[in-house]
Formats: structure tokens, C-alpha cells, sequence
């Protein structure tokens, strides 16, 4: 044997070695690495989304609903077969759409292709019937989310969208969902979503190479979510929502010894249905460029002056500190009160005549709060308006605004300028610098009725809220009250216009100056009226029930806002009586 075939045996020797060596790592040393690897490749976890709890009003009525749903979806495997022009036809879609969606690059080529949600029982009969023409096409129950509602609960109730990448990314619950999982966006739907949720089922199937579905290998049923009840009325917010007729404002209303939210209306409001698999483009931009703003929550992001309904807080002041009585004449209005070359007018130019407290909250006299704003000064309105819960968020929701409540440190910090006697008068009739959410408002009505108990407002259920006694004169807060039910039920009130013969109320009215009067005369525009406020509690005698209501631009708080509070009122009892006759 030649030198030259030794070294050919010696190579083909050495070549046989690694290639027994190679193979002796992959069946010995990497067995368990290459056996999980091709396990992956022929076992797909597909998780399932559970039902979400149901969200029920204080009565048992549920205010959102799971409902059975069926869609249409195509195995990834027949996208380059399907007859486009005939499923096109039965689904009554577009030929163009439909190609759109078989192309899309999807989250896993093992996962079946939506092309169509809610479908009708006439497309799934037409389906059916023609089933063999079209390879692939599976048709799948779902539970879809429904609001019964509508529009009625939508800032209450919020709305699901699909996982963003925002919350895929900062929660880690989120984290091993398909981006595809429907989850809580805004309102109650966000806030209480890890309950609402449920467990995911997963489903661990084998599948071939082309990745179809070979057989069920274990299945995990998913685990419903946990059922919610709130503290809701749904027939007074359907009430609220119904004598609003979409005019932009709020109603908020809660029971004043418990605290329990009753009813949470932002107005205008919006669809929630429309977002359960992904609103169309047009209908986002609708709400989006809608100068009125559906999407903000005014009942707890709304910040507005609260105009006259503030003399509450500056009558409240005066009796304890006890610079006034219930009786002592005040002030002689006679239309107005000069201040340098100021001259600070009130509502009713030919004035009031002599005035007492209770007259000036009966019919709402600026000069009487003018002059007690004077007497008492700015830093006692701040005392009681920040001690009734004003300037702060009233604890119910992270997404509150707090408002404002302004004085001279304030001011000249952000203003960079001293306070004046003018800025007390404006604070002391609810101008300004003020700046209440309806909620908050409702919360002062809520703590004056039920004895001085300021309460944390709630809305679930078995919440033990947090409450705090500010000590305030029972007599004081009976003299309040009564002249409050004088404002509605006597001839002079500001609100006798809105009086109710089936149920009596009591509360103020407010009218919040937007422009100054002198632009209002040059201009009609609708945007430049008056917001009308109206805080009211009923029954008179032993109040149930403490509300809010703001109307933007809705002109005079005495023939707008307070007759709409009658109107909710109303419609809640009849609806209640009619429900009682049924039963």
C-alpha cells in the first residue's frame, strides 16, 4: 500500500470519526433539546378566552351581558383556495375586503383567519348548505360582550379593545395573552378587568406540517370571570340619560347616608357596542373630531365654575363662624355694589330690597353673598369649600379631576399677582377661579343633608367607604336645607318653575357666566351661553337620593337645569311605578 493510499484511508477514517461523533451528540448529549424542538413543531397551545363576569345594578339588572356569537374563519392552509367571489357573495362582504384579510400577515400561520364577526342565521344557513364548496371555512361560537344599555352606561361602564402594545408591555398579566384577547379599556370594564377576566383555557392540539389539525391532545376549560354588583340604579340612569337627549353635561346622584353612587351620566355619550371587535375608522374620527366630545367623562373629568350652587358653601361659612343669622337683614340689594370703578352686579338688576339669608338663597341675591364674602374673607370660603371636599378628588376614581378652589397663596403663585376684594366677591357666588366637578357637587349636597358626614362615594357593592364627621351645626345644616327646599317650592324661588307634584325636592340652582355680558349682547354663538347647574336632594323630608346636574351651555341653572333634574326624577318614579304594577 502506497503512502498516498494510507493518507486517503487516514482521511476517509477521520471523516467517518466526526461524523460518528456528530451523531453520537445528537441522539446522546442533545436528545432532550432536539426532542422539545420537535415537539414545538407538532404541538400548538391555543389559549382560550373566558367568559367575563357579568356586571349587574343594585336590583340584579344586569348592565352588561355576555351573548352567543358566530363567526367565519378560514384554516390558513386553504387562504390560496378559497372560492373569493362566492364567499364574498354569502357573507356579504367585498371581494377586495375579503382578499385584504386572507393576505394579512397574522400573529401564527397556525392560527384560523377571522373574516367575518356576528354573523346572521341566513349566512350561516347559506354556509351550511353549500359547505362542500368551501374547503376550510369554519364556523366558531364565541361569547361576545354586549352593554343592553348603550349609550346610557358607556362612560360608567367603559368599553374592551383588543391588548395594546402599551399593555402588553407594562402589565405582566397581559404578557402571555394573544394580542387578539379582548381586555378592559376604560371605566369599570378597566378598573375591575383582572376580576371581570376570568382564567384562560388553553387548548394543546398536534398538528401536521401544513399545520392542520391532527387530533385534541388535552384541552383546559377556561374559568368564567367574577360577577360584579354596583350600587347603580339602571332605571335612573336610563332616566338621566333620556331627559338629556344628548345635550352636553352630567348627572351624578348618590344616597347620602350610605355614600352609594345611584347614577354616573355623561352626556354626549357613545356606543360601547361599537368597539367589541374593533371600531371602524370612520366612527373613531366621528367621536374624535366631535367638538361636543363624547369620550370625555364629564361627571368626573368635567371642571366647570359652580356658579350660584356655591353659596351653599358661603352661607355654610357665615353661620359657623357665626357672622350672620338666619334672619338678620344684610344687605339692601339694589341691583348692585360698587367697588372702586368695579361695579359687581346681581342677577336681578332691580334688585332684591332687603335681604336675610334665607331669602338670598331662595332667590339667589349676588349682593347678600357679595357682602358676606367681605365679612368672612377669602380664607374661610377656602376653610369650608376644601373642608366639604372641594379642591381635591373625592377618592372615587384615579381618573378624577380634584378642580380648584383659589385663594391669596394660590394666586400668587400661579398668578403671580395679589388677590383682590373683587376675587372674593366672584368666589363667594361661585365664579372665578372655581373650578367643581359634578361629582364633587353632588358629594357637598350628599354631606349637608345627611347630618355632616362627608362619605367616600362607591359604586360596588359591600364597599366600606371612608367617612369623616366635619362637625358641622346640625341647626345650621337644617336652616341650609330648608331654605333649599324654599328655592323650589315657594313662589320667589329661582327653581319654583320646576316644582314637582309627584315627588318634593329641594336644592340650587346655578347660572355660570362664560363670556362677560357685554360680549353675550354682540354675540349669538352657542358655545358663549350660560352653563346651567342645578344640586338638588328628595325627598325634602327624608332625602334619599342627593344629585347633580350641569347642562354646558344650556342657559339659566333655574329653567333648564332644575327642570331637567324634575324630569329624571319624574321618569324614575313612573318607571318604578310601572315595573311595581308589572310585578
Amino acid at each position: 500500500m502506497t503512502l498516498k493510499d494510507r493518507i486517503f484511508i487516514g482521511i476517509i477514517s477521520m471523516m467517518f470519526i466526526v461524523i460518528l461523533l456528530k451523531l453520537w451528540q445528537l441522539q446522546v448529549l442533545n436528545t432532550e433539546k432536539y426532542k422539545k424542538l420537535a415537539e414545538q413543531n407538532r404541538i400548538r397551545i391555543i389559549k382560550i378566552p373566558a367568559p367575563r363576569g357579568i356586571i349587574y345594578d343594585r336590583n340584579g339588572i344586569p348592565l352588561v351581558e355576555n351573548i352567543p356569537s358566530f363567526a367565519a374563519l378560514i384554516s390558513p392552509e386553504y387562504t390560496d383556495k378559497v372560492d373569493v367571489n362566492l364567499l364574498a357573495k354569502i357573507l356579504n362582504i367585498s371581494q377586495e375586503d375579503l382578499q385584504k384579510k386572507l393576505k394579512k400577515k397574522h400573529e401564527s400561520i397556525y392560527m384560523p383567519i377571522r373574516i367575518k364577526e356576528d354573523l346572521t342565521f341566513k349566512e350561516i344557513a347559506m354556509i351550511e348548505a353549500r359547505r362542500s364548496e368551501l374547503p376550510g371555512l369554519i364556523i366558531e361560537t364565541e361569547i361576545k360582550r354586549h352593554y343592553p344599555f348603550g349609550p346610557a352606561t358607556a362612560h360608567l361602564l367603559g368599553y374592551l379593545g383588543r391588548i395594546t402594545e402599551n399593555q402588553i408591555k407594562n402589565n405582566a398579566r397581559y404578557q402571555n395573552l394573544p394580542s387578539y384577547f379582548l381586555v378592559g379599556q376604560t371605566g369599570l370594564e378597566k378598573i375591575f378587568d383582572e376580576r371581570l377576566m376570568g382564567i384562560p383555557g388553553e387548548k394543546i392540539i398536534e398538528i401536521d406540517a401544513l399545520g392542520r389539525e391532527l387530533r385534541l391532545i388535552k384541552e383546559s376549560p377556561p374559568v368564567k370571570g367574577e360577577d360584579i354588583y354596583l350600587t347603580i340604579d339602571a332605571l335612573l340612569q336610563e332616566s338621566a340619560y333620556k331627559a338629556f337627549e344628548n345635550h352636553p353635561g352630567a348627572f351624578v346622584a348618590i344616597k347620602p347616608d350610605t355614600g352609594e353612587i345611584l347614577a354616573l351620566l355623561s352626556s354626549p355619550s357613545f356606543n360601547p357596542n361599537m368597539f367589541i371587535e374593533g371600531i371602524s375608522g370612520n366612527y373613531w374620527n366621528e367621536l374624535v373630531n366631535n367638538s361636543n366630545n363624547p369620550l370625555l367623562n364629564r361627571a368626573i373629568q368635567g371642571q366647570y365654575p359652580p356658579g350660584s350652587t356655591f353659596k351653599i358653601i358661603t352661607a355654610i361659612a357665615g353661620l359657623e363662624e357665626g357672622v350672620i343669622t338666619p334672619d338678620r337683614t344684610l344687605v339692601n340689594c339694589t341691583g348692585g355694589i360698587s367697588f372702586g370703578k368695579w361695579r359687581f352686579g346681581c342677577w336681578h338688576k332691580e334688585g332684591h330690597g332687603p335681604v336675610n339669608l334665607i331669602r338670598a338663597l331662595i332667590e339667589s341675591c349676588d349682593v347678600y353673598f357679595y357682602e358676606l364674602g367681605r365679612i368672612i374673607g377669602i380664607g374661610k370660603i377656602h376653610k369650608y369649600a376644601t373642608l366639604l371636599g372641594l379642591g381635591n378628588s373625592t377618592g372615587f376614581s384615579s381618573e378624577e379631576k380634584s378642580g380648584l378652589v383659589p385663594n391669596e397663596e394660590w394666586k400668587k403663585n400661579v398668578k403671580k399677582t395679589s388677590w383682590f376684594l373683587g376675587d372674593t366677591f366672584n368666589t363667594a357666588i361661585g365664579q372665578g377661579f372655581l373650578k367643581v366637578t359634578p361629582l364633587q357637587m353632588t358629594n357637598v349636597m350628599a354631606t349637608i343633608v345627611n347630618g355632616g358626614i362627608k362619605i367616600t362615594p362607591y359604586i360596588i357593592r359591600g364597599t366600606e367607604p371612608h367617612k369623616e364627621n366635619l362637625n358641622l351645626n346640625s341647626i345650621n345644616l337644617e336652616i341650609i336645607k330648608d331654605a333649599l327646599s324654599g328655592v323650589v317650592n315657594e313662589p320667589n324661588g329661582t327653581a319654583a318653575g320646576a316644582r314637582s307634584y309627584i315627588i318634593k325636592f329641594g336644592g340650587k340652582t346655578g347660572t355660570v357666566q362664560v363670556v362677560s355680558k357685554k360680549m353675550k349682547e354682540k354675540v349669538s354663538y352657542k358655545n358663549i351661553e350660560h352653563h346651567a347647574w342645578f344640586i338638588g336632594f328628595a325627598p325634602v323630608e327624608k332625602p334619599e337620593i342627593a344629585f347633580s346636574v350641569i347642562v354646558e351651555h344650556g342657559g339659566s341653572g333655574g329653567s333648564v337645569a332644575a327642570p331637567l333634574s324634575r324630569n329624571i326624577l319624574e321618569g324614575y318614579i313612573l318607571k318604578k311605578r310601572q315595573l311595581n304594577v308589572k310585578n
